[in-house]
């Protein structure tokens, strides 16, 4: 298997609007153990939505790779695996069961399935039958308004799951509640599969707090590595410091994989990470102002030089 859980595993989360293709490939290329597609809904698969088979694509680097689907229709679900499966470079299949966003609960999916765990086995169980890659995992909070983690993970292990991520706060507890890492380590120790840590890592010293307090097997990193994707490095090497000069190698390379991805459009999208990577550093405020009316890829990969190239 391509997935070695017998040491800390340091995983990207599927963010929307953050975590695309170029993203993934250069946090994948400075440390992360796997990396999981944005959010795909089932429903769009089926329908061949242009946007989520895009949205499928990986980068040459991203190995071992997962897919996150979401949705609530077990028949519709069963369809979507099926397209998966036809699908090369894939390793895995990640439920998600996590997702608060009211659209997405409405439709019955995302966090809404922790409302109803015989349904959410019967999901884990019709995608772990149909599905042929190496992997069936899902993504999970502690529950919709209570925590109910134990019963959850329980179900999920008893439908054949091969691995789970728990986000530490319930659905009700949004992303601003405080993350009960001690839920996580409940979860952990009431099933003999791989449970993955999720919720607030933000920083290196954190992430190891993290796998401490809650015995894990991992730690997986999402708002934590936006603007900081070189976390990954940090916690592979074991290094709390990061080299500006690294810091800005990473940042060319986001900078240049948006382009390759998304033509000239990439350099107007690359400036909300710009807005994230520049926080807290001297001049960040007038770098802002001037890539917020740059539109040329190639003047804006000049500021980039400009700006991060001048640190010590």
């Amino acid at each position: 298997m391509k997935i070695d859980f017998t040491r800390p595993l340091y995983v990207l989360a599927p963010l929307a609007g953050y975590t695309d293709l170029p993203f993934r490939s250069v946090v994948k290329k400075f440390g992360a153990d796997f990396t999981v597609s944005e959010m795909v809904s089932s429903n769009a698969l089926v329908y061949e939505s242009e946007k989520s088979f895009k949205m499928l694509r990986k980068a040459p680097a991203e190995d071992p790779y997962f897919v996150q689907i979401a949705g609530s229709d077990p028949e519709i679900i069963a369809k979507a695996v099926d397209i998966i499966n036809s699908l090369d470079g894939i390793d895995g299949i990640d439920l998600n069961c996590g997702c608060p966003v009211p659209k997405v609960v409405k439709q019955g999916a995302g966090s809404a399935l922790l409302k109803d765990i015989p349904k959410l086995a019967k999901i884990v169980e019709t995608i772990k039958k149909r599905n042929k890659k190496a992997y069936t995992s899902v993504k999970i909070r502690l529950g919709f308004n209570e925590n109910r983690v134990v019963q959850i993970v329980k179900a999920i292990e008893s439908a054949g799951a091969d691995f789970i991520t728990v986000h530490g706060r319930t659905r009700s507890g949004g992303f601003k509640a405080p993350v009960d890492y001690e839920a996580i380590a409940a979860a952990k120790e009431s099933v003999s599969i791989p449970v993955i840590a999720n919720g607030d890592i933000t920083d290196y010293k954190k992430a190891e707090r993290v796998l401490k307090i809650t015995g894990a097997d991992g730690v997986m990193i999402g708002r934590g590595a936006i603007g900081k994707p070189w976390i990954f490095h940090q916690l592979k090497h074991g290094r709390e410091q990061i080299d500006p000069a690294l810091k800005k190698a990473v940042i060319l390379e986001h900078f240049d994989a948006m382009i390759e991805f998304y033509s000239e459009f990439g350099a107007v999208m690359f400036r909300k990470h710009l807005h994230t990577y520049s926080k807290g550093m001297q001049g960040a405020s007038a770098f802002r102002e001037r890539i917020n009316s740059i539109n040329d890829p190639s003047i804006m990969r000049e500021e980039i030089e400009r700006f991060f190239g001048n640190r010590t």
